[in-house]
């Protein structure tokens, strides 16, 4: 365990909306924190002020961690904007872009420009950010996953069989540093934006990963992820999905995870308008029901013996999961 901290208190998550990109606050026991990527650059800074709104909710002023998944712009393009707005300890991320697009060159370099004087941890599968109070195992990065499997994974995969040959991509989504976070006897999926080429690797033939309590729905919902074979395999008792309301939140993706084994609910930051009202969850389960919306969050308290607790900040609406 890579802490000494009590479970006498819960892992609170905060999903952040940002407009459908992603911005996870993830804050243990001890007190210590890790946010997963930083929404969008631009809009006056509003993704950055709503993490900071955020942590200001949660009792921290600082962050010990920003983990980068990728170098799209709705991962790293708040980086400068919250950087300036709050201390960040160390950034965590796979190394050098390597995708050839103007556009992600242009992210990595304002990255770049943040990170001089900064801490910086580049991390590969294996390794473990020491996030006090929790484990937290990188699974996949830079286009590579792990080669063994996690402890109490590694079984067969009978899904495998019936999943198509995936796409190839060369683009910054399949190098997404991908983690499994455990606190007790509760983990937590989070692949950012890993595409099904590279999610089939941690799935197939053996599912590495195992079973999670947890699923942050990867890459806002979109058809190029979401594996079948991965998705059901990981067997999420509750899944969240960090989709805007155009972005994201694709029918078939949706129903994948809808359908998955053992699954008790599906949460949505966002109504996806692509999905209608049959790809769409019952309102209570929805932070922002309306395209113009106040950015309201759907936040998580978990317990070290597996009970999840999901409060959608609009409306007060809680629901609780027992392990």
């Amino acid at each position: 365990m890579a802490a000494t901290a009590s479970f006498a208190a819960p892992l609170r998550l905060y999903f952040i909306d940002v407009e459908g990109g992603q911005a996870t606050l993830l804050v243990a026991p001890s007190g210590k924190s890790m946010l997963i990527d930083t929404g969008w650059p631009g809009f006056a800074g509003r993704d950055a002020a709503r993490i900071a709104g955020a942590a200001k909710e949660a009792g921290i002023s600082k962050l010990d961690y920003v983990l980068v998944t990728h170098y799209h712009d709705d991962h790293v393009g708040g980086v400068p904007q919250l950087a300036e707005r709050m201390k960040i300890e160390t950034f965590v991320d796979h190394g050098p872009n390597r995708e050839d697009s103007d556009d992600t060159r242009a992210n990595y370099a304002a990255y770049e420009k943040v990170l001089h004087g900064a801490k910086r941890r580049v991390v590969k599968p294996g390794d473990r950010i020491p996030v006090e109070g929790l484990e937290v195992e990188v699974v996949s990065a830079d286009g590579a996953a792990i080669a063994e499997s996690l402890a109490g994974a590694g079984q067969t995969n009978r899904l495998c069989a019936q999943e198509p040959e995936p796409a190839e991509d060369a683009s910054e989504n399949a190098r997404s540093v991908g983690v499994v976070i455990r606190y007790g006897k509760l983990r937590v999926l989070d692949l950012g934006d890993l595409t099904k080429k590279k999610e089939l690797q941690l799935a197939c033939p053996r599912n590495l990963i195992g079973t999670v309590d947890l699923f942050v729905v990867t890459h806002h919902g979109f058809t190029q992820s979401n594996a079948r074979a991965l998705v059901h395999a990981v067997h999420p008792r509750v899944a969240i999905m960090d989709n805007g309301a155009h972005k994201g939140g694709s029918p078939d993706a949706w129903q994948t995870v809808h359908d998955s084994p053992g699954l008790a609910d599906l949460w949505q930051l966002h109504y996806a308008v692509e999905g209608s009202k049959e790809h769409n969850v019952a309102a209570d389960f929805i932070a922002n029901p309306d395209e113009k919306c106040e950015g309201k969050s759907l936040k998580v308290a978990a317990e070290a013996d597996g009970t999840i607790t999901v409060t959608n900040a609009r409306t007060g609406f809680t629901k609780t999961y027992k392990k």
